[in-house]
């Protein structure tokens, strides 16, 4: 009988610390995970300790940040010379288990990725939250990154100029809901962090960008009222690149996949030198996020929105380190936390 070739601790470690580089909502890098020693299934689980009660009820946005994470954690063993094996959701009596990961064995010469750039552009990806120049994307930059989308099981629709306008309209008027809230205002800025307290998780407000002196992008104000750490107003692009990532159902699963749909766009936008930042407003008011749906398309389920166009790279998130905790076949708290 053959014996199974296993990958050593070593490439385990840099599966992680590539998964961890994925955008998570507030940075709360909501994902675990841990190597189960029986199976040898690198397993990913949900962080129930970093959730967002009041901006993400359903916890959908965390699904789609762990998606983003498993993208990430596929594209490096790839990188690395092993055939991963994905299986969403594989156990039903542990819903916190939202994929399991097996390294089938080493990749053959004709398996080897088309475009190594998108592992290099892991570590390159930043969200940009700065004025971009207003330059257009050229086309065949944004039909890669729609066929990546629809590679990863969703759909990115790239409206028009009314389009867009409609999406930001819809993006304002949740900016103006998430203002007059005041809870989920502190909500929000409880994940700002000052860089001094080298903290893991949340957004340094050193990666923060500036409110658009024009009023015309709906840029997500993480402060709220009060006026520490405020940047200066600068005007934003008048025609701004927008694009719109959907799935047919809104399962969880479908929520994996656009994570991982999102982080393949991302990936890709990177690597072609455009930067990207995501417009996630509307998507957490029900009625909004119906309102974004293509009214072309039946069965149209908004996941999120993402500008991109070209400009200064985006500040740096820290990210808690995706060490491989030790080896034990509790499916509990147990593992490494990324």
């Amino acid at each position: 009988m053959r014996t199974q070739l296993l990958p050593d601790e070593a490439t385990v470690e840099a599966l992680l610390a590539a998964a961890v580089m994925a955008p998570s909502i507030h940075n709360t890098q909501p994902w675990r995970f841990r190597l189960n020693p029986d199976s040898q299934v690198l397993e990913v689980r949900s962080a129930p300790t970093r959730t967002l009660p009041l901006t993400d009820p359903t916890h959908r946005a965390q699904y789609v940040s762990v998606g983003a994470a498993l993208f990430n954690l596929r594209l490096a063993a790839v990188h690395e010379g092993w055939r991963p094996e994905v299986s969403l959701l594989p156990d039903p009596h542990q819903p916190a288990l939202l994929a399991a990961v097996r390294l089938t064995g080493p990749l053959a010469a004709h398996d080897q990725p088309s475009d190594p750039g998108l592992h290099d552009a892991i570590a390159e990806r930043h969200t940009s939250r700065s004025p971009f120049t207003g330059r257009p994307v050229p086309e065949p930059v944004v039909a890669e990154m729609t066929a990546a989308a629809q590679a990863a099981g969703a759909r990115l629709h790239v409206p028009d100029p009314a389009g867009a306008q409609r999406l930001l309209h819809l993006t304002a008027a949740a900016e103006v809901r998430n203002h007059a809230d005041p809870d989920r205002t502190a909500e929000t800025r409880s994940w700002i962090t000052d860089p001094r307290a080298d903290a893991p998780y949340g957004i340094p407000v050193t990666a923060l960008g500036p409110p658009d002196a024009a009023g015309w992008m709906p840029v997500r104000d993480f402060i709220g009222a009060g006026p520490a750490y405020r940047l200066p107003a600068l005007w934003f692009e008048r025609h701004v690149q927008t694009a719109m990532l959907w799935t047919s159902h809104d399962r969880r699963e479908d929520w994996l996949r656009a994570g991982q749909a999102l982080q393949y766009v991302l990936l890709t936008a990177t690597a072609r030198g455009v930067r990207t930042s995501l417009l996630h407003q509307a998507m957490e008011w029900p009625d909004l996020r119906a309102a974004a749906a293509l009214p072309q398309h039946r069965r149209c389920h908004p996941q999120v929105l993402i500008r991109f166009g070209y400009g200064p790279d985006g500040g740096r998130t820290p990210r808690a380190p995706g060490r491989l905790g030790a080896r034990t076949s509790t499916p509990s708290e147990t593992g490494s936390e990324g």
